[in-house]
């Protein structure tokens, strides 16, 4: 595999949102649905993104579903694993800048500074998580070789978190966000509601 892989976006959007009770991915934080908000961010820091999804979204309505550039799921066992693998799948010499689509304070600057700080000799380049000082997987980029350890364990029976397979590849570099709220997760209608009064009011959770 190509040490200096081309890079492309990747957003996650097949998960159920049982939790939020809604599609995350068509919540109006920013007076458009979110998968498109995050389309068009990933869109300035790479050439071409993708929408990751499950198929039966694809014969749901999911509001996604005519974006000209779709991976479905291609492999058993869903979740987030599933989409990563399924994008190394079609294109395994490519490195993917993955983004979930449950952040709703996300911003360029952000983007912009993993992609300055991606080093391609390692197998991903990831945020670390304010909150519990481990890898975001799903704010990161993960170079190909990354890709392949994450299919070989889910595979193998072995690791289907992003995450625990992130830390068995090894030779990941970890970088503190200098803006950190921007990794905040809106996973409840609680939370949901709480990030929407905020930036009504120009403030971060």
């Amino acid at each position: 595999m190509p040490d200096n892989a081309p890079l492309k976006g990747l957003l996650l959007c097949g998960g159920y949102s049982s939790r939020m009770q809604e599609d995350k991915s068509s919540i109006v934080y920013h007076g458009m649905p979110q998968w498109e908000y995050l389309v068009s961010l990933l869109s300035k820091v790479v050439e071409e993104v993708y929408i990751s999804c499950r198929p039966d979204q694809l014969n749901t309505g999911a509001s996604f579903s005519s974006y000209p550039r779709l991976v479905p799921d291609s492999v058993e066992g869903g979740g987030p694993a599933a989409g990563l693998i399924s994008a190394h799948i079609l294109e395994p010499e490519t490195a993917w800048l993955v983004l979930a689509c449950d952040l709703p304070l996300i911003s360029l600057q952000s983007l912009q500074f993993l992609v300055g700080e991606r080093d391609v000799t390692r197998t991903a380049t990831s945020f670390i998580s304010p909150f519990n000082n481990l890898p975001e997987p799903l704010i990161a980029i993960w170079e190909p070789a990354g890709l392949a350890t994450l299919r070989t364990n889910v595979l193998s029976g072995g690791p289907k978190c992003p995450r625990k397979s992130m830390l068995s590849a090894g030779e990941v570099k970890v970088l503190e966000n200098p803006w950190p709220e921007e990794q905040f997760n809106a996973n409840t209608p609680e939370e949901k509601a709480d990030v929407i009064s905020r930036m009504d009011q120009g403030l971060r959770p």
